[in-house]
C-alpha cells in the first residue's frame, strides 16, 4: 500500500527569532547618524563663519569714515572759490543733518537699526526666502551697516559669498563704531543721484539749502532717492519722487515718528526743486594754473582722493575784472576798421575735439602782489571753452620786444650811466655796434631826435637809444640779469637782446617786473598759499621766495623813469582812459606788430598784459602795446585799486640831490654849467658820482647833498636839459 509523505523544504529560509531590544538599537544608530551629520553641518557652518570672519579681518575699517570729497579751493580771503577732483561730496557732522532726514532714512532703509548688531535676522530670513523662491539673489539684508560696508570697501558683486563677507564686515563695523558714527558715515557716503554724494551735497543740489534745514517733505524725498537715485530724481521725475516720498512718510507715521497732521502736510507739499549752483570745478585759466602747481606739489593719490583745502592767492574781484577787461577791449579791437582778421563772434568750434590754436585775437593777463608774489589774477585767453591753452604760462612763450628795455637801462644805471646822460637818438650806422655787422635797427616811427637824455629813450621807447645804452650796459651783463630774473635759461647773447629779441612767458615777465616796485628784489610768483588735508592739518606752505634781482639803486632809477612813461611817454594814453593813479610801466611791441605788451605796476600790484594771435601774425597796422594792451591794464588796475589802493611809489632807499654833467655822468663843474651840460636830479645816495667832470674841467664845488626827506621822489631831468643839450651840440 502506497503512503503519501509530505514534501520536505530543504531550503526553506528560517525567520530568526525576534530578540528583545532590537528596535532601540536601530534607533540609536539612526540618531547617531543624524547627530554626526548635524555636527558636520554645524562644523561646516562654523568653518564658513570663521573663514569669512577671518577674511573680514583683512579690511581696514578706517576707510569706512574716510571718503573722497572734492578738493576745496579757497581765495585770498579764505572763501570758497572753486572745487576740483575727488567725489562731489561735502562731509558734515550728524549734528548738521535734519532729524527729519535721519528718521526718514531709518524708516526707509533699516527700521531696527538701533536694535541689531549689524545684521537684522528678520531681514535675513525675508531676503533668504525671496532669493530661494526666485533661484537668484534679488534682495539683500539691507541694514544700513551692511550698505555702509558694501559702499565703503571693495567686497565684490551681489553673490552669496560676497553677502557672507559683507555680513562679517558689518559685524566688525558694529563692534568698532558707535551707531551715531555709522549713521554719520552712511549719510555722507551714500549716492543721491545727479553726481551728488552725501546728504549735504544732495540737499544743496536739489533744494538749495543745507542738510540741517531740510523739512519733512524734502527729507522724505531724499530718503526715497537712495534705492534708485536717477529714477526718482525730483529734478527729472517729480511724480516718481512724490510716490517715493509718500511711501517714506507713511512708514514714518506707522513707526510713530511723525503725527498724522505732519504726514498729511508733507504728502500734499508741492515738489519744487530750488537747486543751488554748487561751487564746482571752475573751467577757467586760473584753475588750470592751480591744478598745474598742485600736480607738482602733491602725489596723484593725494589729489584724487580729495578733501584737501587749497588756499590760493587769487582775488575773485581782480580775476573777474581782468577777464571782463580782456574780452571787452579785444572785442572793440575786432570792430575797428583796421582789423583784418576773423573775430571771436565769427568763430565756430569744430564738431569734434578742439582747435590746436584759435584763429581769433587772443590775450592774457597776470596780476601779482608786490609784497608777497602771490598771483591775484591769471587769465590765459578769452574763452576756456574754446581753447584750454594757457597763454599766460609756459610753454606759451612769445618775443617780448620793448617791454625788456627797462632791464637794459637798469643795468646801464648800475654801471654808472645817469638818466640825464646825453645819448644820440640818431640812426645807427652799419658797423657801429661791435660784433653786430651791418645790423642797424631803426625807430618804429622812422623819426630820429638827435642828442637826448638817456631817460628819453625809455620814456618814448627809442630803439636806437636803447641799443646804444645797451652797449654801455654790455650784452653779457644784460643776459646775466635776464637769466637771474627768471626770464629764461637759454637767452641769446648779442646786441639784439637790448630790444627784447627773445621769448618768455607773461607770468615770468610780470614776476621779473616786481624788481622795480620792490627796489631790486624779485618776488617769485606763486598761486597756492597753503594746502591742508581733510583734518585741516597743513601739508604744504608757500615758501615766499625773494631774490636780489638787481642793484637796488639802479632798479629805483629805472622805476623813476618808468613813472614818466605813464605821464608823458608811450603809456600816457592811460590818462585819457581814466587812469590817474601813481604807477609806472612800459609798453612793448615786437616786429611787424605781432605781439603787444604792457607791464606796469602800482606800489601794491604788478600787472602784465599780452595781446596777439596763437600763430604769430601782424595784429594790425600800428598795433602798439599802448593801443592794444594798455587799455586792458588800466581797466583791470582801476578795479583792483579798490581792493589794493595805489599810493605814491616809495623810494625805500637813501636819496641824495646832485648836479651832474650830461656828457661825463660825473659831478658838474662851473665849466659844465657854463656850456649848459649840467643838470640837477635826485639819485640813490650810492649812485652819486664821486669825481668831477673830466671833459669840461673847471672848479669843483659842493655839488651833492644827501636828502633828509627820504620819502621825496626823484625828479625828472628838467625840460631845460633838452635845450641845454641842443645848445651844447650847436642846435637851436
Amino acid at each position: 500500500m502506497d503512503r503519501t509523505y509530505p514534501r520536505m523544504k530543504l531550503f526553506t529560509r528560517r525567520t530568526p527569532a525576534r530578540r528583545p531590544g532590537l528596535p532601540a538599537a536601530k534607533s540609536k544608530r539612526r540618531l547617531g547618524l543624524k547627530l554626526t551629520l548635524g555636527a558636520f553641518l554645524l562644523a561646516c557652518g562654523f568653518g564658513l563663519v570663521a573663514f569669512y570672519g577671518l577674511w573680514a579681518q583683512t579690511y581696514d575699517l578706517q576707510k569706512v569714515s574716510q571718503m573722497p570729497e572734492r578738493n576745496t579751493v579757497l581765495d585770498v580771503d579764505g572763501k570758497i572759490y572753486s572745487r576740483l577732483a575727488g567725489a562731489n561730496r561735502l562731509i558734515v557732522p550728524l549734528s548738521e543733518v535734519s532729524p527729519f532726514f535721519l528718521d526718514a532714512l531709518i524708516a526707509r532703509e533699516d527700521t531696527r537699526f538701533y536694535d541689531h548688531g549689524g545684521l537684522d535676522p528678520r531681514g535675513v530670513l525675508r531676503a533668504l526666502y525671496r532669493n530661494v523662491a526666485s533661484s537668484s539673489v534679488k534682495e539683500g539684508a539691507s541694514t544700513i551697516t551692511q550698505q555702509l560696508a558694501r559702499n565703503s570697501l571693495p567686497l565684490g558683486g551681489r553673490t552669496l559669498k560676497r553677502k557672507m563677507l559683507e555680513a562679517m564686515v558689518a559685524l566688525r563695523i558694529e563692534r568698532q563704531f558707535t551707531k551715531e558714527q555709522i549713521l554719520e558715515a552712511y549719510v555722507n557716503r551714500i549716492y543721491f543721484g545727479s553726481g551728488c554724494y552725501g546728504v549735504e551735497t544732495a540737499s544743496q543740489a536739489y533744494f538749495g539749502k543745507g542738510a540741517a534745514a531740510l523739512n519733512l517733505s524734502e527729507a522724505a524725498i531724499l530718503a526715497g532717492l537712495i534705492r534708485s537715485p536717477n529714477r526718482y530724481s525730483p529734478l527729472k521725475n517729480p511724480e516718481g519722487a512724490a510716490i517715493q516720498r509718500n511711501t517714506v512718510v507713511d512708514r514714518m507715521l506707522e513707526l510713530k515718528k511723525i503725527t498724522s497732521a505732519q504726514a498729511q502736510q508733507a504728502k500734499t507739499a508741492r515738489i519744487t526743486s530750488n537747486p543751488k549752483r554748487l561751487a564746482q570745478i571752475q573751467e577757467n585759466y586760473a584753475m588750470d594754473a592751480v591744478q598745474r602747481d598742485l600736480n607738482l606739489l602733491l602725489t596723484p593719490d593725494q589729489i584724487d582722493f580729495g578733501g584737501l583745502h587749497i588756499y590760493t592767492t587769487l582775488d575773485p574781484t581782480v580775476q573777474k575784472a581782468a577777464e571782463q577787461a580782456l574780452e571787452s577791449h579785444l572785442a572793440k579791437v575786432e570792430n575797428q576798421s583796421g582789423f583784418r582778421h576773423p573775430s571771436k563772434a565769427q568763430y565756430r568750434a569744430p564738431s569734434e575735439g578742439e582747435d590746436s590754436s584759435m584763429p581769433y585775437l587772443q590775450g592774457a593777463l597776470v596780476a601779482i602782489d608786490n609784497g608777497s608774489g602771490g598771483i591775484r589774477a591769471l587769465v590765459g585767453g578769452r574763452d576756456y571753452g574754446d581753447s584750454k591753452f594757457n597763454r599766460a604760462l609756459s610753454p606759451a612763450n612769445r618775443q617780448i620786444g620793448s617791454s625788456f628795455k627797462p632791464f637794459v637801462y637798469a643795468v646801464a644805471f648800475s654801471r654808472g650811466m645817469l638818466p640825464g646822460a646825453a645819448i644820440s637818438d640818431g640812426p645807427i650806422m652799419p658797423g657801429e655796434i661791435s660784433g653786430a655787422g651791418d645790423w642797424a635797427p631803426g625807430n618804429s616811427d622812422n623819426n630820429y631826435g638827435g642828442i637826448q637824455p638817456a631817460s628819453y629813450g625809455l620814456v618814448h621807447s627809442r630803439n636806437t637809444m636803447s641799443v646804444r645804452i645797451g652797449e654801455i650796459a654790455g650784452a653779457d651783463e644784460v643776459q646775466r640779469t635776464a637769466t637771474s630774473l627768471g626770464l629764461g635759461e637759454n637767452i641769446p647773447n648779442g646786441p639784439a637782446i637790448y630790444l627784447g629779441s627773445f621769448e618768455t612767458n607773461l607770468k615770468d615777465l610780470t614776476a621779473a617786473y616786481t624788481v622795480f616796485p620792490n627796489v631790486g628784489t624779485r618776488k617769485q610768483a606763486y598761486i597756492i598759499e597753503r594746502i591742508d588735508d581733510q583734518d585741516h592739518n597743513p601739508i604744504y606752505r608757500a615758501a615766499h621766495v625773494s631774490t636780489q634781482g638787481m642793484d637796488p639803486g639802479a632798479a629805483w632809477m629805472a622805476s623813476n623813469v618808468m613813472e614818466q612813461v605813464m605821464t608823458r611817454g608811450t603809456g600816457a594814453t592811460a590818462k585819457s582812459l581814466g587812469f590817474n593813479l601813481p604807477a609806472a610801466g612800459k609798453t612793448g611791441t615786437t616786429n611787424d606788430y605781432k605781439d603787444a605788451w604792457f607791464i606796469g605796476y602800482t606800489n601794491a600790484l604788478t600787472c602784465g598784459v599780452w595781446v596777439g594771435f596763437d600763430q604769430p601774425q601782424t595784429i594790425m597796422s600800428r598795433g602798439y602795446g599802448s593801443a592794444l594792451a594798455l587799455p586792458i591794464w588800466t581797466q583791470t588796475m582801476l578795479k583792483a585799486a579798490q581792493r589794493y589802493p595805489a599810493r605814491v611809489l616809495p623810494p625805500a632807499i637813501a636819496l641824495a640831490r646832485a648836479t651832474v654833467c650830461a656828457n661825463s655822468n660825473q659831478l658838474a663843474t662851473n665849466e659844465c654849467i657854463g656850456v649848459g651840460a649840467a643838470y640837477e636830479l635826485t639819485l640813490p645816495a650810492d649812485k652819486v658820482p664821486r669825481g668831477a667832470c673830466q671833459i669840461h674841467g673847471g672848479l669843483q664845488t659842493q655839488f651833492a647833498q644827501r636828502l633828509d626827506d627820504l620819502g621825496r621822489k626823484a625828479e625828472a631831468a628838467p625840460n631845460r636839459v633838452f635845450q641845454s643839450f641842443r645848445k651844447f651840440f650847436g642846435r637851436k
